[in-house]
């Protein structure tokens, strides 16, 4: 479990397919302090097992197994090398919950659109599948490349996030552009809703 506060930016060193699987080597610094093989991350929202922890110099580095699954249904089938992908470790019991329940489980992937300034914030608008929109609600949160999002405007094919600052300076947004893919996960509760109101099928 996740709150959809990123740590870090990191770097992508490598992608590469293996025999039963698709290698991705990422370079970080403060989330691979304490990190052990097998724990998991949040790697621009989707949860992936640490397989192998490495270090050169001050780098650190922490490989991941993606499975085709993974590939197809995010938005790392886009990557290259250089590209920041957002981390972020798993809640601890313990913690503090200062965005919302975000599972890692990628819903699918949305377009950016259209973005604008707003003062000094940045407006983004991010068009999304039905099957995603339909979770979308005004006011409520949405994980964009694993960012705990308030949603500030629904339209039938898209929404509308604000993004301040802070966000911009410490996520991979601030190399996103327009026409950009961004992994979406819908806040969980919603989908519970959904699942008890409709008519069971016998």
């Amino acid at each position: 479990m996740f709150t959809g506060l990123v740590e870090e930016a990191g770097t992508i060193e490598q992608i590469r397919p293996a025999e039963k699987s698709i290698e991705l080597l990422v370079r970080t610094a403060r989330c691979a302090r304490g990190l052990r093989v097998g724990d998991s991350m949040a790697v621009n929202g989707c949860c992936l097992t640490v397989v192998k922890l490495a270090s050169h110099r001050s780098h650190k580095f922490v490989r991941f197994d993606l499975l085709k699954e993974t590939w197809q249904r995010t938005n790392l089938q886009f990557a290259r090398r250089g590209s920041l992908v957002n981390l972020e470790r798993p809640l601890r019991a313990d913690g503090r919950l200062g965005g919302h329940f975000v599972t890692g489980h990628i819903d699918g992937v949305g377009k950016i659109g259209r973005g604008e300034l707003a003062g000094q914030d940045h407006v983004l608008e991010i068009a999304a599948a039905p099957q995603i929109m339909r979770y979308v609600v005004f006011k409520g949160s949405i994980a964009v490349d694993g960012i705990s999002l308030t949603v500030a405007g629904v339209r039938p094919r898209s929404f509308r996030v604000w993004i301040i600052p802070h966000t911009l300076q410490v996520t991979n947004l601030r190399e996103r552009k327009i026409g950009d893919r961004v992994n979406l996960e819908a806040d969980m509760v919603g989908k519970y809703v959904e699942k008890f109101v409709r008519p069971s099928v016998r």
